[in-house]
């Protein structure tokens, strides 16, 4: 069951305009009107509006002539909406040190899910006034409440009162006083809606399902389903949510190497414990420093199995934690794991005589190389059904059961470990035709004389998907393993049909270890 914080600023544009302008410290009482003003068909329109500004009848929409002439004292600045759209995508992604499940609501909202983080703050109400208390400090004012659906948080958020904790499937005596824009819907449906006297939601809560519907569209039935939980509402999380998480909060900021080396420890030992107490295990960790700043630089480790083991993500997280910035300290540790398996315990004691998986020693150097080089880099050649040798290859994770269905690779007909990315052509090659392999070839300026071959292997195109007037004989290939001088032993081939007065192509096409 989750559970959505949803925070708006009514003053969501104001706020920014001013710690943009470095006007962050302030009071209140004594800044002057302001106004922020935008084009909209060619006529200058009022934004946003300060408190005080809405004080003197100022108010969004309205001509900005007519703001000035009831308030001559308006002060007025160009609204920038780009700004205050990136600004809530960086609050956003400031906002994963309080849960890894945060969803934007533009223009000037967002919902947290705290399902299963709550406790990390000793509670809902703990974890909201923390919220807040970080928000202000940053000169951002936030309406903020707690439900079980994002769209009773937001009708709480918006219409009722400031810090309201509904309880658990209890948002419905909440959000009955409400009115009906509480429910999200067009200005137009909400003010139709309460032209006919319906200015409650526990009016439309008490009309038929059936009536309501045809009466005022199935819109405005869903977002009263979604509001009261019987019907789904998917929010577009910023990063995929899961409840593997886990937090540290320090009593003063860190800054030093081995204090941050320290801590990733403790914060892999913390989330470690939990995943073995539930015999889970997880293929991606991260992990987040969160700034006195703002900023929470993240680091990743990939796993190449599920693991739970924290000394070994320690030692993985290690050199990439050397490269994180500090700043001016780092006051709280997140880390989350992703793609969560069952894993299987290991009794020690009983197993102990067990000669251990042939790729349990692995394990270890495949995770150090795909975190050093990059997981793309480090795969295994997995077969695919196809006669075409550069297309019955393909790549997959290192470790773990296959995941191609194909039939192995015929051992009757041995192909080299690694094809050349492109075949490279041969030159002075001596052949008697038209089906004898090569007797001699010269390859990257070395002649190469050949002592033993077999072959030929004669490979076509796949014609079945081409169109038949594509098949083409010059796409045959005459396949040979041949062995030069030295015992090197190379894959090459004579590309087309033989055709008399005509010279032979001849390309390698990889090497055999």
């Amino acid at each position: 069951m989750s559970r959505i914080l949803c925070a708006w600023s009514p003053n969501w544009a104001i706020d920014n305009w001013r710690r943009r302008a470095n006007a962050g410290r302030r009071n209140d009482a004594a800044d002057p009107p302001f106004a922020l003003i935008e084009t909209v068909r060619g006529v200058r329109r009022i934004a946003a509006v300060s408190a005080e500004a809405l004080a003197l009848r100022v108010y969004a929409g309205q001509k900005a002539a007519d703001a000035k002439a009831i308030a001559p004292e308006l002060v007025t600045a160009e609204a920038e909406p780009e700004a205050d759209a990136d600004a809530l995508t960086a609050l956003v992604d400031w906002c994963v040190r309080f849960s890894p499940a945060v969803a934007a609501d533009p223009p000037d909202g967002l919902f947290l899910d705290i399902a299963g983080v709550e406790h990390l703050f000793g509670g809902e109400a703990e974890l909201m006034a923390e919220f807040r208390d970080r928000l202000a400090a940053n000169g951002l004012s936030f309406r903020l409440a707690v439900a079980d659906t994002a769209g009773a948080a937001w009708a709480l958020a918006h219409f009722g009162k400031d810090g309201t904790i509904a309880p658990h499937r209890g948002q419905a005596p909440l959000i009955s006083p409400l009115p009906p824009a509480a429910l999200r819907l067009d200005p137009e449906a909400a003010a139709k809606i309460e032209r006919l006297g319906l200015r409650r939601i526990g009016q439309l809560m008490d009309i038929p399902r059936g009536p309501l519907g045809r009466r005022f569209g199935a819109h405005a039935l869903m977002r009263l389903d979604q509001a009261l939980g019987r019907a789904p509402e998917a929010l577009s999380f910023r990063r995929p949510p899961t409840p593997w998480i886990d937090r540290l909060a320090f009593f003063e900021p860190i800054s030093a190497p081995e204090d941050m080396a320290r801590v990733t420890g403790d914060a892999c030992a913390r989330l470690c414990a939990r995943l073995e107490a539930e015999g889970r295990g997880a293929r991606r960790f991260e992990i987040g420093f969160c700034r006195v700043d703002g900023k929470i630089p993240a680091v990743e480790v990939g796993l190449a199995m599920a693991g739970r083991d924290a000394r070994r993500l320690a030692r993985l997280f290690a050199p990439k934690v050397e490269t994180v910035d500090p700043g001016f300290g780092i006051d709280a540790v997140l880390i989350a794991a992703y793609e969560i398996e069952a894993v299987a315990g290991r009794q020690v004691q009983i197993e102990a005589g067990l000669a251990p998986a042939p790729e349990d020693g692995l394990i270890p150097l495949v995770d150090r190389l795909a975190n050093r080089l990059g997981p793309e880099r480090v795969w295994r050649a997995a077969p695919v059904e196809s006669h075409v040798p550069e297309l019955s290859v393909a790549r997959e994770a290192p470790l773990g059961a296959p995941s191609s269905k194909a039939r192995p690779w015929d051992v009757e007909a041995p192909r080299p470990t690694r094809l050349f990315r492109r075949p490279e052509p041969l030159e002075g090659v001596i052949a008697l035709t038209p089906d004898d392999p090569p007797t001699q070839f010269r390859w990257r300026g070395r002649t190469h004389r050949v002592r033993r071959a077999e072959g030929p292997e004669r490979i076509g195109e796949e014609w079945w998907t081409r169109d038949i007037g594509e098949v083409s004989a010059a796409r045959v290939r005459d396949y040979y393993r041949v062995e030069d001088q030295d015992g090197a032993r190379f894959w090459l081939f004579r590309a087309g049909l033989y055709r008399p007065g005509e010279p032979a192509k001849w390309w390698l096409h990889g090497v055999f270890g």
